[in-house]
């Protein structure tokens, strides 16, 4: 598989969202998506501490075992795991770190990510701790998660000559969902920084499952009306604009998973698109979804059938 650069590190262009871990997948069906992952030619490995309440972290942990050599982690600290364990304080970032450390089972993480802003600590005595933690040899790179240009800015422009500084920002990002245009591509692509978008899929909106006017499919993501997720991504627009675009890619015998892969990845701020899996067969999917090498005219097309906003 081909692969691309965050800072110092190496990662395939399909990646391995792993939100699934411990909520919709428990350990043993874990272990068979991750060495699915691995056997495919994954070797990027995205999760949190929040995620599944920490467990994503102890499944990944424990389905990798003694092939955690072959991976890059990465993982992310912020988001409030309670009313103590949350923010980026200095102080905190390094017990969340041992936290993460402890669970992966794992002597570092190669890639240790702010996973949204937090307003009430300067970042810059956020820098400051995860440099220490990167001269103690417990991370490699560190990046930051649902920045804005301006944000990614004011993080430059804090970082001490020589000091850690973020190589990636980890947003959503999609052909339903295009925020990212509008400054914070061209300050990654500016600023040498990697952008690695989530949500890639519009939670299975862009496989192909779903379709205008169709029953939603039972036992999945959005299958439930009330879920957190589904107002927000089976809307009408959504639906129109995603059979528009299968329609698209029909007529070029692709399917629209490539399409939403391979656009991502003709973007050129983009290093790997992180998608999450619940079975071999959708891994073995995204992995053969990447391939599709779209020309400018293609891209040009796309543009019109979303009927961008200005």
């Amino acid at each position: 598989m081909e692969k691309r650069r965050i800072g110092t590190l190496s990662v395939s262009v399909v990646g391995l969202g792993c939100n699934n871990f411990g909520i919709r997948l428990d350990a043993e069906r874990t272990d068979r998506v991750v060495h699915a992952a691995l056997d495919s030619g994954i070797d990027f490995f995205d999760t949190a501490d929040v995620y599944g309440g920490t467990r994503s972290e102890e499944f990944l942990g424990r389905a990798l075992g003694k092939r955690r050599d072959e991976v890059v982690f990465a993982s992310k600290f912020g988001i409030p795991l309670d009313e103590q364990r949350k923010g980026a304080r200095p102080e905190y970032v390094k017990q969340a770190l041992e936290a993460s450390l402890k669970r992966l089972g794992t002597d570092r993480i190669d890639l240790y990510q702010l996973h949204r802003p937090d307003p009430e600590v300067p970042i810059a005595d956020t820098l400051g701790a995860l440099e220490e933690l990167k001269q103690a040899g417990k991370i490699r790179e560190i990046g930051s998660s649902n920045f804005t240009a301006e944000q990614i800015a004011e993080a430059e422009n804090a970082v001490k000559p020589g000091a850690a500084r973020f190589v990636s920002v980890q947003n959503e990002y999609s052909l339903l969902q295009r925020e990212p245009e509008r400054g914070v591509l061209d300050a990654c692509v500016k600023r040498g920084i990697a952008f690695l978008p989530y949500f890639p899929l519009a939670s299975g909106v862009l496989t192909g499952k779903y379709a205008k006017g169709a029953p939603v499919p039972g036992g999945t993501r959005l299958s439930a009306p009330d879920g957190p997720l589904t107002p927000r991504f089976l809307s009408e627009r959504n639906l129109e604009l995603a059979g528009k675009l299968q329609e698209f890619a029909g007529k070029r015998e692709h399917t629209l998973l490539e399409l939403a892969f391979s656009w991502l990845l003709a973007r050129k701020a983009v290093v790997s698109v992180i998608a999450g899996a619940t079975s071999v067969e959708q891994i073995q999917a995204n992995v053969g979804a990447a391939g599709w090498r779209l020309t400018a005219d293609e891209l040009q097309e796309i543009d019109r059938v979303l009927v961008v906003d200005g």
